[in-house]
């Protein structure tokens, strides 16, 4: 369904530092990082689709958070979910949801929810029991 999702930033040395060890942590994969351009890209090592792609905005204007707008990051289980929120807030993020189940979405929904250092809300989640 999606080709790639851009997340702005502001400060690009610590977006990548906090997005590298994420990306890491869900073994998701660089694919570029452009530092005259300030962006940098991942992919998951089974396909080259869909991308999360980080940069300053391309009108040169500071990067705002959009209220309401979230990226959710599927995790191959509950552990890593746990571990990608750990990494998160140890990288700069902070929390909006410590890991657990939300059983209001579906029974074996697992997931946590952090701001990364600019504001942008992530999810990490995972959809299958234990």
């Amino acid at each position: 369904m999606f080709s790639h999702i851009s997340i702005g930033i502001t400060d690009f040395p610590r977006a990548l530092t906090f997005y590298s060890a994420l990306m890491d942590t869900l073994d998701l994969r660089l694919k570029f990082c452009d530092h005259d351009k300030s962006w940098a890209g991942w992919m998951s090592p089974l396909a080259a689709r869909p991308l999360l792609v980080i940069g300053r905005p391309f009108n040169g204007e500071i990067a705002t958070v959009g209220n309401g707008q979230m990226v959710a990051l599927l995790a191959s289980d509950r552990a890593a979910v746990d571990r990608a929120y750990h990494v998160a807030l140890a990288s700069g993020g902070r929390c909006e949801g410590a890991p657990g189940l939300r059983p209001e979405y579906h029974p074996d929904y697992y997931g946590a929810y952090f701001r990364d250092p600019d504001g942008n809300k992530i999810c990490v989640c995972c959809h299958g029991p234990l």
